[in-house]
């Protein structure tokens, strides 16, 4: 049953999530802690996110923007890995509080409701008719880059601030889709390649077929969201993107993800 669960979750998630640029991994993460330990479900979202990013590369990257590569990408890969290592240097931080919700205890961590407050700044900004015409300039895309890569590697959060940084880059359908693409998949390898250090005792072998079933589900997800591209618009991902900002930032502040 899980494998039929995990496997309709994959698919929708990278269906929807195709558009936003983001989101996968913050999504399907929950859902498979609710059939395996925390560590398991980490390891395998990553990997799901992994291959799915690779195959999402082969669909749309030949449309990145090179230039925004350069100023976004570069500096996200580089303090992705800085994050990641500084996760793994850092003791367990105490939460702030705690509650119960449906029978279920959340905590509310410092740096995750940082996180979630940046993010449903940036949401604000793309639903307030004053910032409509707001674009970030070409400078300002390094500055992008080091927060979402940072974030990315302290918290795995990085998906949600790139995609509120590029979507404002004043980039058409396709190079905002390929762009996030190429720069997910490098901060992706980049972090998981630190984390993996705390992930090589995991015995992933008996997950095997659900590994392989969520990778094909997320890649099929994927593959029908390029078919769709031609049929959106660059109003519809401004839309896609803040809508998921707000959910995922008020989730993450609320200590759900």
């Amino acid at each position: 049953m899980e494998i039929v669960i995990v496997s309709i979750v994959a698919f929708l998630t990278a269906l929807l999530t195709f558009f936003s640029g983001f989101g996968l991994g913050t999504l399907l993460a929950p859902v498979l802690m609710l059939f395996f330990p925390v560590d398991v479900a980490i390891a395998l979202t990553g990997i799901v996110h992994f291959f799915n990013n690779m195959f999402k590369l082969v669909l749309v990257g030949k449309n990145v923007n090179k230039e925004v590569f350069i100023r976004f990408g570069i500096p996200a890969i580089i303090f992705a890995f800085i994050g990641a290592y500084v996760l793994l240097q850092i003791p367990t931080m105490q939460p702030l509080f705690s509650y119960e919700l449906l029978g279920k205890t959340f905590s509310v961590y410092p740096l995750k409701l940082t996180i979630a407050i940046l993010i449903l700044f940036f949401a604000m900004m793309d639903i307030l008719p004053y910032f409509n015409q707001l674009q970030f300039d070409k400078n300002k895309l390094p500055i992008g880059g080091v927060l979402s890569g940072f974030f990315g590697g302290l918290a795995g959060t990085q998906g949600a601030l790139r995609s509120a940084f590029l979507i404002r880059a004043g980039l058409s359908k396709e190079a905002f889709i390929g762009t996030t693409v190429v720069i997910s998949s490098l901060v992706d390898f980049t972090r998981l390649s630190v984390y993996a250090t705390r992930m090589i005792h995991l015995d992933l072998k008996e997950n095997l077929t659900l590994l392989i079933c969520a990778t094909l589900s997320a890649m099929t997800g994927a593959f029908i969201g390029n078919k769709l591209l031609k049929k959106v618009t660059i109003n519809f991902l401004k839309f896609t993107v803040a809508t998921f900002l707000i959910l995922i930032g008020i989730a993450i502040g609320l200590g759900w993800i």
